[in-house]
């Protein structure tokens, strides 16, 4: 497999003979190196000859507008270096990146599915503590476009995907899959599972930098352990002819 490969905003690994394409959004904090941030499920994810491509971005407030431009950046890269036998990609996203991901502008309908990791939809004030303090002594109010409520109004209208993966962990207090699940449930023909696993909001994310700088015996084993089995679910459904049979751990529940 060869090295992560920066083109424009996209960060890319490109094993030998892949079997399909995954297009990763990352979560605010994270998002913007993530090829370091999440380097360890991304690489993971490509040693079993997956492609990767993963958009580094600074969030913002208007998370429409960055929908779109990711949106583009990976059709881009797409009509450069087509998906593997021309299926479609897998979308994947991490907290705000699951927000992007459901916001694309072609409602979901160009992947072949999308896998969603520890979704939340909060208010700015929530998702930034300071904002709250600040706003009323600057004189103005300040919303993530869209806001809570029309993000949901508009996935429950416009998006089209009906194969949907929502991984939430159970030491996540700020986990609100089980409301994006209803609102997917709620249309016509939806096939969305929600899967439970063992760990926190961080899970999917790896210490890329303390691994580059100490090596892989600064990880923590139990972090090692949930991104193997994190990996081997996110395959196992995506591309269960493939993948062969998945080994659950105790903890897990679909449903």
């Amino acid at each position: 497999m060869s090295g992560w490969q920066q083109q424009g905003p996209l960060w890319c690994l490109n094993p030998e003979g892949p079997r399909g394409l995954i297009e990763f959004i990352g979560g605010t904090g994270l998002a913007l190196t993530p090829q370091l941030s999440y380097r360890r499920l991304l690489e993971a994810l490509a040693r079993e000859g997956v492609q990767v491509r993963a958009w580094g971005y600074v969030p913002g407030f208007d998370h429409q507008a960055q929908a779109n431009e990711a949106w583009r950046a990976f059709r881009q890269a797409r009509e450069r270096r087509p998906s593997p036998a021309g299926a479609p990609p897998l979308r994947l996203g991490h907290s705000l990146g699951c927000k992007l991901q459901l916001l694309a502008p072609d409602g979901g309908r160009g992947s072949g599915a999308l896998v969603a990791l520890c979704f939340n939809n909060f208010a700015a004030e929530r998702s930034i503590p300071l904002l709250a303090d600040l706003a009323p002594r600057l004189g103005f109010s300040s919303e993530f476009s869209p806001s809570p409520k029309e993000t949901l109004r508009l996935i429950a209208s416009s998006y089209g995907q009906a194969r949907n993966l929502l991984v939430r962990f159970n030491r996540d207090p700020i986990d609100q899959s089980e409301d994006l699940l209803a609102v997917l449930r709620s249309r016509p023909g939806d096939r969305s599972r929600l899967l439970e696993l063992s760990g926190d909001h961080l899970t999917p994310a790896s210490a890329g930098v303390r691994q580059n700088l100490l090596g892989s015996w600064a990880d923590d084993p139990a972090r090692v352990r949930q991104m193997r089995q994190l990996c081997e679910q996110i395959l196992g459904w995506w591309l269960p002819t493939q993948a062969g049979d998945t080994k659950h751990n105790r903890s897990t529940r679909l449903r």
